[in-house]
């Protein structure tokens, strides 16, 4: 029974200090600025205000940079997810000299922080130009060494019997690889979906180095703005949070079945 009161208290503890930031934000978000910085600080809004997301929507091309937030992490999602599926079919479900090579490369990638590779990738995306393009976001970006690992796990627990009866019945990799390892990988394409949004959806340090332009800034590169080294518009920035992390909120919700399911199939083989 005290083990059992202790789990519950550790789980509401963990729970409470996991919402209270976002609480927080949700609260700060309709709090008048003075009401914010003021002392003792209080969670509970004694005045309620909407001008800070009035702001937000004034002070930055709001709309401009939520439609760049959506091509550009839409985009990266929807190019990662095919060409990290096709590699990890490879390192799955094929047998080809130097494949384990490959995997090693891989698995070396997963080591390397991506920051590390900025100063090449930057210098090759000016010299091509495609700074202030999408392309130049996007392309970079195109495939990552998590992708491909987590989906190859995944493929190795599918069934190889799937794939001699679909030769038998003349199928090729292609097909194999479209009809049935795809299919029935939708709980990891949905969780890797989720990983590659949610990641590129709010990064700032990409979206900055690769775009010079206004009109290319993507949302967390707006907020920033709201944050001076003087002055703070912590409710502009609070609003422009809620308003940012709603999409991330509804993906999860939309696929949070498949997400659970896509990480707890997903096992070392």
């Amino acid at each position: 029974m005290t083990r059992r009161v202790l789990l519950y208290a550790g789980l509401v503890l963990a729970v409470a200090v996991i919402v209270l930031p976002v609480v927080w934000m949700l609260f700060a978000s309709v709090k008048p600025e003075a009401d914010i910085t003021g002392h003792p600080a209080q969670l509970l809004p004694e005045h309620l205000t909407g001008s800070n997301y009035r702001e937000v929507t004034r002070q930055i091309p709001f709309a401009r940079q939520f439609l760049n937030s959506v091509v550009f992490a839409g985009g990266v999602t929807l190019f990662s997810l095919l060409f990290n599926s096709m590699m990890a079919f490879a390192l799955a479900r094929l047998d080809f000299p130097g494949k384990r090579v490959l995997f090693v490369a891989v698995i070396l990638f997963l080591m390397i922080p991506y920051q590390v590779t900025l100063i090449p990738i930057y210098q090759i995306v000016a010299r091509l130009g495609l700074m202030n393009t999408y392309p130049g976001m996007i392309i970079p970006r195109a495939t990552n060494a998590f992708g491909i690992f987590f989906l190859r796990q995944f493929f190795l627990g599918i069934p190889r019997s799937l794939d001699e009866a679909a030769r038998i019945d003349g199928a090729g990799d292609w097909r194999i690889y479209a009809r049935i390892i795809l299919p029935l990988s939708k709980p990891a394409l949905l969780t890797i979906a989720l990983f590659d949004f949610m990641f590129n959806w709010n990064d700032l340090l990409w979206p900055l180095i690769f775009t010079t332009s206004t009109k290319m800034e993507t949302l967390p590169a707006g907020l920033a703005l709201f944050m001076g080294q003087h002055v703070s518009q912590y409710g502009v920035v609070m609003a422009g949070a809620t308003l940012t992390s709603l999409p991330i909120v509804i993906a999860f919700l939309f696929v949070q079945r498949k997400f659970i399911q896509g990480i707890a199939t997903t096992g070392l083989k």
